[in-house]
């Protein structure tokens, strides 16, 4: 896992919305939008699309709306952020 992974993982103890991740860590979507696509794939994160609202993992674009996502640590995610 790399710093930046175990950094927002820190932030996903509870559910953020991806502006306020962006700015609590003070990235850029360039610089976020890459991470957040490969711990999807690790699945190590939920996407919602309300706050309510759970996606499933085949509806999930985190290439085009990943700035409308709200972001949560998965169970996976949670274990690799303790380990």
């Amino acid at each position: 896992m790399s710093d930046l992974e175990f950094d927002i993982l820190d932030e996903l103890y509870f559910l953020i919305h991806y502006n306020d991740l962006k700015e609590t860590l003070g990235l850029s979507d360039e610089d976020l939008k890459p991470i957040l696509a490969k711990m999807v794939k690790k699945n190590w994160l939920r996407c919602y699309d309300e706050p309510d609202v759970e996606l499933d993992a085949a509806s999930i674009d985190i290439e085009i709306n990943f700035r409308k996502y709200y972001y949560l640590a998965s169970k996976e995610g949670l274990k690799a952020h303790t380990s």
